[in-house]
C-alpha cells in the first residue's frame, strides 16, 4: 500500500492516478477522527479507505472530504467516496459547490480538455455528492477536526475556485496544484524538482504569484502538493515557482498573434522551459527521463496558456 507518514497526523495515500506516486490524497488524522484532501478519483477510493482501516479509521470515522480545487484529478471520486463515508462533508470553494451537486457541466469541461474516451477511462462515472453535504468554504473559512482548526484561503491563479489550507496543528499548508508539482522521479539528492502548471482552462501570472506569495508566508516548514507529497525548502522553490510563473506567460504572450502552428509551438515552448529546469536544477536526468515524469503536463501546460491567450480576446 503506498502511504508515507509525514508526522503530525499527515500522510499522503497514492490515489493510483495513471502511475505511482502521481496524485496524492491526503489524509490528516486527529485522534478518532480524520479529513481527507483531494480525494481523487473512483479508482483512488477503495485505497483510501484500506489506508484508514490500516490507522484504525473506520468509514464513520471520517469527518471532512476536502478539495482544493474541483479538477478530476483531485475531484472526480468525491462523490463515490462520500457514499462510503457517512458522516462526512464535502468542503469546496463556493465556485466549485454547484459542480459536485451537479457534475455534468465539470465533465462536459474536461472532455473538451482530454475527449471522451479519455474521460470516460481516466474518471469513469462522475458521481453526484448531495448538496446537503456540501460546505462551502470562500475565503477566511475554518472547520475544526475534532478540535483541530483547518482554515482556507483562496489561491487563484491555476484556478478560480482554488484553496488552500492551513493546518494550525502544524503550520502546514495544504496546496493542491497552486504550489507546483513535484513527481518524485525527478527528486536529487534529497531535492524536490518543482514545475509551475498552466494546465486549463483558468492560468492567470497575476493572482497566480499572490497566492505563491500567501502560501509561502502561511506555512511553516511544509507545504503537501497534490502532485506529490510533501515539500520544503520553500523559499527556494518560492522563487523557482515565481520564475516559471513568469516564463509560461512570457512564452504565452509571444504568440498572441500567431497563425497556424501556434498550438506546436506553445508545446515546443513549454518543453524548452521543463528542459531547461532541469539543467538549472543541477540532476544528471536526461530529456527521455524529464518527459517520462512530465510530458502530459507538458501538453496540458501548452493547452492552457492557449485557452488563457483566447480568454484575452
Amino acid at each position: 500500500m503506498g502511504v508515507i507518514d509525514y508526522g503530525h497526523g499527515i500522510s499522503a495515500i497514492d490515489g493510483a492516478y495513471l502511475r505511482p506516486l502521481l496524485m496524492a490524497v491526503h489524509a490528516i488524522v486527529e485522534g478518532d477522527r480524520a479529513a481527507l484532501v483531494d480525494p481523487g478519483t473512483n479508482a483512488s477510493v477503495p485505497l483510501i479507505l484500506d489506508a484508514l482501516a490500516a490507522k484504525g479509521i473506520g468509514p464513520e470515522q471520517v469527518d471532512y472530504v476536502i478539495l482544493t480545487h474541483i479538477h478530476l484529478d483531485h475531484a472526480g471520486g468525491s462523490g463515490l467516496l462520500m457514499r462510503a463515508l457517512p458522516n462526512a462533508t464535502l468542503t469546496v470553494h463556493p465556485r466549485g459547490a454547484r459542480h459536485m451537486a451537479d457534475p455534468a457541466r465539470l465533465v462536459a469541461g474536461t472532455i473538451g480538455v482530454y475527449g471522451e474516451a479519455e474521460t470516460r477511462r481516466l474518471y469513469g462515472e462522475v458521481v453526484p455528492v448531495p448538496a446537503a453535504r456540501i460546505l462551502e468554504t470562500p475565503d477566511g473559512a475554518s472547520i475544526r477536526l475534532n478540535g483541530r482548526a483547518l482554515d482556507f484561503h483562496e489561491t487563484f491563479g491555476h484556478a478560480r475556485h482554488h484553496v488552500a489550507i492551513r493546518d494550525a496543528a502544524s503550520g502546514h499548508v495544504f496546496a493542491g496544484d497552486t504550489f507546483g508539482l513535484s513527481y518524485p522521479e525527478l527528486d536529487w539528492q534529497g531535492r524536490r524538482f518543482a514545475f509551475a502548471t498552466s494546465s486549463p482552462t483558468q492560468f492567470d501570472p497575476a493572482p497566480y504569484h499572490r497566492s505563491l506569495d500567501l502560501i509561502a508566508r502561511l506555512a511553516q516548514g511544509a507545504v503537501y502538493v497534490t502532485h506529490y507529497g510533501q515539500v520544503r525548502a520553500l523559499e527556494e522553490r518560492l522563487a523557482t515557482l515565481h520564475r516559471q510563473v513568469d516564463a509560461l506567460a512570457a512564452l504565452a504572450l509571444r504568440e498572441r498573434e500567431a497563425g497556424a502552428g501556434r498550438r506546436a509551438r506553445l508545446w515546443e515552448g513549454v518543453k524548452a522551459l521543463l528542459l531547461d529546469e532541469v539543467r538549472r536544477y543541477g540532476a544528471p536526468f536526461t530529456e527521455a527521463q524529464a518527459m517520462a515524469a512530465y510530458g502530459q503536463d507538458v501538453d496540458l501546460n501548452a493547452d492552457g496558456l492557449a485557452a488563457w491567450l483566447d480568454s484575452a480576446r
